[in-house]
């Protein structure tokens, strides 16, 4: 019943705009300071590398190790990808535009984040981002996504029904 509620509500919609521009005004302000500033990852993931020893590790050994061999050594990508998907994140949920890929690459950054043993909001991200997800399309409703994705759509129908005649008349 909430999940109905979620997917078809028109007041829902509404709840979801406000819980979009809160989840990306802390995406934008994040990567903005990156993408403006001199951001460098290395430093953080160093930190997070160290939290995997000691008697109480707070990051897992499978991620550090995914850190200190394949991020560390390509940290420059991960500057890159940080900042930018930060940035693109909060841009895609405020103006509501790929609503539910946005909201799924920040809760994926979010969690990395966690791995790294860093809690700050992202537990309280994740929360809102998890109602944003099960709202699929009634999310971005209320955002670009209402022209967007029919427009996609309708251009999806078109190239599939170009394919079928392809393959019927062997032209």
């Amino acid at each position: 019943m909430f999940v109905k509620f979620l997917r078809e509500s028109a007041v829902a919609a509404w709840l979801l705009l406000v819980a979009r521009l809160w989840l990306g005004w802390k995406w934008l302000k994040a990567g903005w300071g990156k993408v403006t500033g001199d951001f460098d990852a290395s430093g953080y993931l160093q930190g997070a590398i160290a939290k995997a020893s000691g008697d109480n590790p707070v990051v897992q050994e499978w991620w550090a190790n995914f850190l200190s061999g394949f991020a560390l050594p390509n940290v420059n990508l991960f500057n890159f990808l940080v900042a930018w998907g930060e940035l693109l994140v909060g841009l895609g949920l405020i103006l509501g535009t790929f609503t539910t890929f946005a909201t799924l690459m920040g809760v994926v950054m979010n969690f990395a984040f966690l791995f790294s043993g860093t809690i700050s909001t992202n537990p309280h991200m994740i929360l809102v981002a998890m109602f944003i997800l099960v709202a699929g399309a009634n999310a971005g409703k209320i955002g670009l996504d209402r022209w967007v994705i029919p427009y996609l759509r309708q251009g999806m129908q078109g190239l599939l029904n170009r394919g079928k005649e392809f393959k019927q008349t062997g032209v």
